[in-house]
């Protein structure tokens, strides 16, 4: 459902003019083209791709209701400025859904999905380092974080519970996860991050499981509070106008 959707590496056509709207704006935001914090002009963004004022509405209206933007008396439409209780919040979400993604693959995923999520872990390293080594081009960053949500969603559907799968993606939670690596600016990983997550939930070890996404997901959480600058605390910044 996106030109490049995070949660599959296909292509997909656009099939209304307020999905294509949604799908740009959507892609604009995780590429970080527009900072947290940046306004949104209906009729600016409406002149950008070439169409009415109402499939650009209906397009804000949806990434409202997925939470990447908000709407304020007097302030208008911008994207979401997160304070860090905010942030925190998303990660202990995710923490939740994904800690447990981790003890049912422990007890139930084959030796087939072991294999394959430690090749996808590995392939998820090597972008990650190359980007650590002066790689920032944005759509290779796209791309990586892309990658990476379909690395975390693969360990969902290994489970074999279909909803637990679907509430990890409903939530945005690997979406927000992006969203603030990105405006934050994260810094390095460790070398075998992703390998070191796939080898910690492999061992039929379910409590080890568990400890492993848990710690996984909180690497770097204070890091990504201050990267997103004084506003994460609470803090109000002025709204920047898109250009």
């Amino acid at each position: 459902m996106a030109i490049v959707d995070p949660r599959s590496s296909g292509q997909y056509e656009p099939v209304s003019l307020s999905e294509r709207a949604y799908i740009v704006i959507r892609d604009r935001i995780l590429k970080g083209e527009l900072k947290l914090g940046a306004a949104l002009s209906r009729r600016k963004l409406a002149a950008e791709l070439g169409m009415s004022l109402l499939p650009v509405a209906e397009a804000l209206q949806r990434l409202e209701n997925d939470g990447l933007v908000e709407s304020r008396p007097r302030s208008g439409t911008r994207v979401c400025l997160p304070t860090a209780e905010e942030i925190r919040e998303r990660v202990e979400v995710r923490e939740a859904l994904e800690s447990q993604a981790a003890r049912l693959f422990a007890e139930r995923a084959s030796v087939r999905d072991r294999l394959e999520v430690r090749r996808m872990a590995e392939h998820m390293d090597a972008m990650y380092n190359r980007c650590a080594s002066g790689n920032n081009d944005p759509e290779f960053l796209f791309a990586v974080q892309s990658y990476h949500t379909q690395l975390h969603l693969r360990i969902a559907e290994c489970t074999g519970c279909g909803a637990l799968r679907q509430a990890i993606e409903k939530s945005h939670v690997l979406i927000f996860n992006w969203l603030y690596d990105v405006a934050a600016g994260r810094p390095p990983l460790p070398t075998h991050f992703h390998r070191d997550l796939i080898e910690g939930i492999s061992k039929g070890d379910v409590e080890g499981a568990d400890r492993a996404m848990r710690e996984h997901i909180r690497y770097g959480l204070e890091n990504v509070v201050r990267g997103i600058g004084p506003e994460s605390a609470g803090a109000k910044r002025p709204i920047q106008r898109v250009k």
